[in-house]
């Protein structure tokens, strides 16, 4: 999609809502189309394409959300998920966004049940993004005071 025909995005919601974001996702148009709508927002990101990786890199990193696609090889994101609400506290745990072109009744409530905090269908667009970035930054800083 070239540039000129994306959405003007509010570049300061970065700023508002600050979060350190992992990006989980295999198709690189699909990576490249988040990557944009992320810095049109104001947010950069890290990036992997696989959910052995989002393992891997929260073992050792700190992250406040995962945009994390459900559909990817190695470890698909529900059992990613799983595996991150087995494992992390809740007072460490990233907050985690589901992603997927599976837009079936029972598929949000699934992604729901597997961990994830939220859920954006593909192909994802600039206004449900900044909602889904805005509940995390709100419900981390929730977290924060409760702790």
């Amino acid at each position: 999609m070239p540039s000129d025909r994306l959405p003007v995005l509010d570049n300061q919601h970065a700023i508002r809502h600050p979060l350190r974001i992992l990006l989980a996702e295999d198709q690189a148009v699909n990576l490249r189309v988040a990557q944009l709508m992320l810095s049109r927002l104001g947010y950069t990101c890290t990036c992997v394409s696989d959910g052995r990786q989002v393992i891997d890199l929260v073992t050792l990193d700190s992250f406040d959300a995962i945009l994390l696609d459900v559909q990817m090889p190695s470890l698909d994101g529900l059992k990613t998920a799983a595996e991150l609400v087995a494992t992390l506290p809740v007072s460490v745990r990233p907050w985690i966004i589901a992603m997927t072109a599976n837009a079936m009744e029972g598929d949000r409530e699934e992604c729901l049940a597997a961990g994830m905090d939220d859920y954006l269908s593909k192909p994802i667009s600039a206004k449900p993004l900044a909602q889904a970035l805005t509940n995390a930054s709100e419900r981390l800083a929730l977290r924060r005071v409760i702790k």
